[in-house]
C-alpha cells in the first residue's frame, strides 16, 4: 500500500508544528510580557500589579510591562485580553469586578469570565471596612441598624460606582439587616471618601487604602471589617462575623489570568514564580501595609474561587435591582 506524498507532507508539517510549540514553551519568555491592569495608575490594584510585575521581571529574565486600560469596570480590557494570543505574553490582573460582579451587571460582556481565561493565581484580598462619618451618632453596627430602621431611606452610603464591590457590600448589608439605605455612586473611591469625610454621606464600605487616612485623622469611625477575622491594620475594630453577620464577607481581590488555551507548562511556570514571589518578605510587607491578605495557591484553586464568586454575586445583584448597563 502506497502512502500518498501529500499525506506524508501533512504528517511532517504536524510534527514540525508540535516541535515549534514545544520549543516556544521551553524558551518562554524570550521577549517582554504585558500585564494588563483594569484601572488607571495609582490605587491598590495598580500598586499590587507593579510590585508583582517588578519581581516577575527578575524571575523571568524579561521585562513585565504594566499596561493600564481603564473603563467599564475593567470589562473592556478583559475582553481585549480574552482575544489576545494564548502564548503567555499577555496576562491580566483580574478583579472581583471582571470575574465576580461584572458578569451580572453588564448586559453583554465581550468575554466569558470562565471559558475565555486560563487561571494562573489569586494574588491578594483586601477586606472591606464599614466606616461612618465621625459626626454620625451611631457608634456601632447595631446602632447603625437601629438608626436606619428608625429613618428608612434617609441614611446614605457612597461607593466608587454602580456595580463595584463597595456598592455590592452596601446592598448585601441592606439585605442581611433588613434596612433601607440610599446608595450614592461616585466616579471612584477618592471623591466618594471625600464626601463621606465631609459629612455629606453617612457611611461607606471600602478597603483601607481609601479609608485609613481619614480614620487616622478622626473624620471617619470604623465600625466593622467585612471578613471572618479582624483587619490587621484595625485590630480594635470587630469583624462582622463577631457581630453575628458572617455573611458580610467581601473583599477586593486581585489575581492573574491568561487567555484560554495558554499552554499548561507556561501557566505552571507563572504560577510557580508568583507563588515564590508572594513568599518574599518585602512583597508581603508591601501588601500588608496596604491592608492586603496574601493569597497564592494553584491555578485550580483560583478557578474554584472565581466560580464561587460569580455564583455568589448573581443573587445579590438581582435582589438589589441593579440593571445591566
Amino acid at each position: 500500500m502506497k502512502i500518498l506524498p501529500s499525506f506524508l507532507a501533512l504528517v511532517a508539517a504536524f510534527v514540525l508544528a508540535r516541535a515549534d510549540v514545544s520549543h516556544a514553551q521551553s524558551g518562554y519568555p524570550n521577549r517582554p510580557v504585558q500585564l494588563v491592569v483594569t484601572v488607571p495608575p495609582g490605587g491598590a490594584a495598580d500598586l499590587v500589579a507593579r510590585v508583582i510585575g517588578a519581581k516577575l521581571t527578575d524571575a523571568l529574565g524579561q521585562n513585565v510591562v504594566v499596561s493600564n486600560r481603564a473603563g467599564a469596570g475593567g470589562t473592556t480590557a478583559a475582553g481585549q485580553v480574552a482575544k489576545a494570543e494564548a502564548d503567555g505574553y499577555t496576562l491580566m490582573e483580574n478583579t472581583i469586578t471582571t470575574h465576580g460582579i461584572g458578569p451580572h451587571v453588564y448586559a453583554s460582556l465581550p468575554y466569558d469570565p470562565l471559558k475565555d481565561f486560563a487561571p494562573v493565581i489569586l494574588i491578594a484580598k483586601l477586606p472591606l471596612i464599614m466606616a461612618v462619618n465621625a459626626e454620625v451618632p451611631a457608634r456601632s453596627v447595631a446602632e447603625v441598624i437601629a438608626l436606619a430602621r428608625e429613618k428608612p431611606g434617609e441614611l446614605s452610603f457612597s461607593s466608587s460606582g454602580t456595580g463595584g464591590a463597595p456598592h455590592l457590600a452596601g446592598e448585601l448589608f441592606k439585605s442581611l439587616t433588613g434596612t433601607s439605605l440610599l446608595h450614592v455612586p461616585y466616579r471612584g473611591s477618592g471623591p466618594a471618601v471625600i464626601d463621606l469625610a465631609a459629612g455629606r454621606i453617612t457611611m461607606m464600605f471600602d478597603a483601607t487604602p481609601s479609608l485609613l487616612p481619614h480614620i487616622l485623622s478622626g473624620k471617619l469611625r470604623p465600625l466593622a471589617a467585612a471578613s471572618p477575622q479582624r483587619h490587621p491594620l484595625l485590630p480594635q475594630v470587630p469583624s462582622f462575623a463577631e457581630l453575628g453577620l458572617p455573611g458580610m464577607d467581601i473583599a477586593l481581590w486581585y489575581g492573574v489570568v491568561a487567555p484560554a488555551g495558554t499552554p499548561a507548562p507556561i501557566v505552571q511556570r507563572l504560577n510557580a514564580e508568583l507563588n515564590r514571589i508572594l513568599e518574599l518578605s518585602d512583597v508581603r510587607k508591601t501588601l500588608a501595609d496596604q491592608g492586603a491578605e496574601v493569597a497564592g495557591g494553584t491555578p485550580e484553586d483560583f478557578a474554584a474561587f472565581m466560580r464561587a464568586e460569580i455564583a455568589r454575586w448573581g443573587p445579590v445583584v438581582k435582589a438589589a435591582g441593579i440593571k445591566p448597563e
